[in-house]
């Protein structure tokens, strides 16, 4: 493996990041607004970098030895290339100041260097007692254990840095839609807190999920993204009037909209139930 094909991709990655900052940014405005309305519209439009990173994933076959700690060695403790690619990624964005946005998480936070540009000064709204709270390992786990099976062809082309460095951008806008569910939790709470407060003081896990669940809205939301797949990930030919690629998506919707049902969602009440239980700290 060429590891200066590695370093490219890394630095082109961070250009592409820079470019995104602006609008995350602007995002983040959604603190200053806090309305249930103004976050369901923000998951709305992650929704849509949620399935152009999974079509743009699909376009490589499963590519094996990217997650293969034994096909790549490098001085130094990476593990797999993936691994590599995406700590590297993150070394470099977090001196760019990623990770001073309290809506990033790193999936590995430890010995990240400090961030090199001017602070921005994002509006204070979570709770600093329970911004803490970081699923990515689970996240890791249903990505590359469940998920990715589900929509890559098997197979192996030898394109294992751009490879992971498209499982990176899946794993980094699928971070940052499930742990937008502090936001959620913060909102909801903000707004009924009367009802919420109670179990929080009891730490009674299931009456919060309850107070969280919203069975009509889960079910728009599988809807609407197995929606978007189908239209984002069409295969068009123009001039072309036959059937037969109707039907033919890069990314199936039903799994998409599983994926949302059995594991996004979910991990997102997860995320949701663990900030409210530090609430009041």
């Amino acid at each position: 493996m060429d590891v200066s094909v590695v370093i490219v991709l890394i630095l082109v990655r961070w250009t592409c990041w820079i470019s995104e900052v602006e609008m995350v940014k602007a995002e983040s405005d959604v603190s200053d607004r806090l309305t249930l309305e103004s976050v369901r519209d923000s998951l709305i439009r992650q929704e849509d970098s949620i399935v152009f990173s999974l079509i743009e994933r699909a376009k490589f076959p499963l590519n094996a030895p990217t997650y293969d700690p034994s096909y790549f060695s490098m001085p130094g403790s990476y593990g797999s290339l993936v691994e590599l690619v995406v700590k590297q990624t993150e070394a470099v964005q977090a001196k760019a100041g990623r990770y001073e946005n309290p809506e990033e998480h790193p999936f590995f936070p430890d010995d990240l260097p400090p961030s090199q540009v001017p602070p921005h000064k994002y509006p204070r709204v979570l709770n600093p007692a329970a911004v803490f709270v970081n699923v990515n390992k689970k996240i890791w786990d249903v990505y590359f254990n469940k998920l990715l099976p589900l929509f890559v062809a098997p197979g192996d082309d030898g394109n294992y840095a751009s490879t992971a460095a498209r499982d990176l951008e899946c794993l980094q806008v699928l971070s940052r839609r499930i742990h937008y569910g502090k936001l959620v939790a913060e909102v909801k709470f903000r707004d009924e807190w009367k009802h919420y407060e109670p179990a929080i003081r009891a730490r009674d896990k299931k009456t919060l999920m309850d107070l969280l669940t919203a069975p009509a809205v889960e079910k728009a939301v599988k809807k609407r993204v197995a929606k978007k797949a189908s239209i984002f990930g069409q295969e068009v030919k123009v001039g072309d009037d036959s059937d037969e690629n109707k039907g033919k998506y890069k990314v199936d919707p039903a799994v998409v909209s599983r994926f949302y049902g059995d594991w996004i969602i979910p991990l997102t009440k997860d995320v949701e139930v663990q900030y409210l239980l530090h609430r009041l700290d």
